[in-house]
C-alpha cells in the first residue's frame, strides 16, 4: 500500500476543489504554518474535521539501553501530540 505524497494530495484537491495547484499549495503552506504558530502560542490548536494538536509536557524518567541493558535518565522535554477527532474514527475506524 503506498502513501500519498503531497505532490499527489496537491493535485487531488486541485481537482476536487476546481482550483490551481499553486493556489492549493499556498493554502496548505499557510495553514501548517498557522497551525504551528497557534500550538506554540496557546498549547493547542484545533483542525476542524481532523482533530487537536496538543503541547504535552513529558516527565524525566528512567530508561534503557536496548543494545547494552545499561539503565539512562531520560531529561523531561515537551512533546506535540495529535488527537484524532471523532467523526474520524468513526470513519476510518
Amino acid at each position: 500500500m503506498s502513501k500519498m505524497t503531497k505532490s499527489q494530495m496537491i493535485a487531488a484537491l486541485s481537482e476536487a476543489a476546481a482550483m490551481s495547484k499553486k493556489d492549493v499549495a499556498t493554502f496548505m503552506d499557510t495553514l501548517a504554518e498557522v497551525v504551528y504558530k497557534e500550538v506554540k502560542k496557546t498549547g493547542e490548536c484545533i483542525v476542524p474535521g481532523f482533530g487537536k494538536l496538543v503541547k504535552v509536557k513529558r516527565k524525566a524518567r528512567e530508561g534503557r539501553n536496548p543494545a547494552t541493558g545499561a539503565t539512562i535518565h531520560i531529561p523531561a522535554k515537551t512533546v506535540v501530540k495529535f488527537r484524532l477527532a471523532k467523526a474520524v474514527k468513526d470513519t476510518v475506524l
